[in-house]
């Protein structure tokens, strides 16, 4: 008897349960610190903070103005500055294309917006990093847009707030990055001397040259639960002295214990805390 022989065309059984199926974009949301997957939109209900273990997501300056201002209603300032190539900087990519392709990704011209608008209506300027900007950089836009910034508050006598989210100073700009540090806590000295309160939120993380200059030199200091806040990173610093570094060195935790910080603020409390805090300095005024 003759046998007969099949061959398959294709290789395996090709059906529906066979293929893997990704969730769409925008919908779910995993924690990075404990994995918990909740919806975006739950998520955003509270405050972008896990509700399991208490992780504060990073989120950027349109989530905080809306979080912050009364009715989400506030008015942007300087959103015409935008950054140049001044050194013809080039490392992996030309910094041309650099701010290009951050601009095209995010919508946004820097890493840093200002925007004016009423907590519990107290009015109040803010000038919100965005870490999705190259990492949150300093360079000359960021620092001109808060030297402008800190104009605006005395002109309108506003109490000003800073809140940082950056990975320091902007290496591309050089000189020019460096200078900000300066020049900005020259600005914060005007702001001083017309008796208007600066209000620092150092959020995760804030390290380098932000760190060394606007960020600590708040009249009131403060920061998000288990913020990283630093100069240089545990990483560089342990590889430094040789020495392993205290449990939860660098987070707002620490620095609160050790006198750096006047005090730690969960996200969903943060626009009560600011009113006290606006109130107190600019009651009489």
């Amino acid at each position: 008897m003759a046998s007969t022989w099949f061959r398959r065309i294709k290789k395996g059984i090709l059906t529906s349960t066979h293929e893997k199926k990704e969730a769409p974009d925008g919908i779910w949301h995993k924690c990075p610190e404990c994995k918990t997957t909740v919806t975006v939109k739950e998520l955003e209900t509270h405050f972008y903070v896990c509700q399991k273990c208490n992780y504060h997501n990073r989120i950027n300056s349109a989530e905080y103005f809306d979080i912050l201002f009364d009715e989400g209603e506030y008015e942007l300032q300087f959103e015409n500055i935008a950054p140049k190539d001044m050194l013809g900087f080039v490392d992996l990519k030309p910094y041309d294309a650099r701010i290009k392709e951050a601009q095209k990704n995010t919508g946004l011209k820097d890493a840093m917006t200002v925007g004016v608008g009423n907590i519990n209506g107290n009015g109040l300027v803010i000038a919100c990093m965005n870490f999705n900007f190259i990492g949150g950089s300093m360079g000359s836009v960021v620092g001109e847009k808060i030297s402008r910034g800190i104009d605006y508050s005395i002109e309108h006598k506003l109490p000003f707030m800073i809140i940082s989210k950056s990975g320091g100073a902007r290496m591309m700009e050089s000189a020019f990055s460096l200078m900000q540090m300066a020049k900005t806590s020259a600005k914060l000295t005007r702001l001083a001397k017309a008796g208007l309160p600066y209000i620092s939120l150092m959020t995760d993380p804030t390290t380098g040259g932000v760190t060394a200059s606007y960020a600590m030199l708040g009249d009131v200091n403060i920061a998000e639960p288990k913020a990283l806040i630093g100069f240089a990173g545990p990483r560089v610093i342990k590889e430094t002295i040789k020495k392993d570094l205290p449990n939860g060195f660098q987070r707002s935790e620490f620095l609160l214990e050790h006198g750096f910080l006047d005090f730690v603020v969960q996200r969903q409390n943060l626009k009560e805390k600011l009113t006290h805090v606006i109130e107190w300095f600019m009651k009489g005024k």
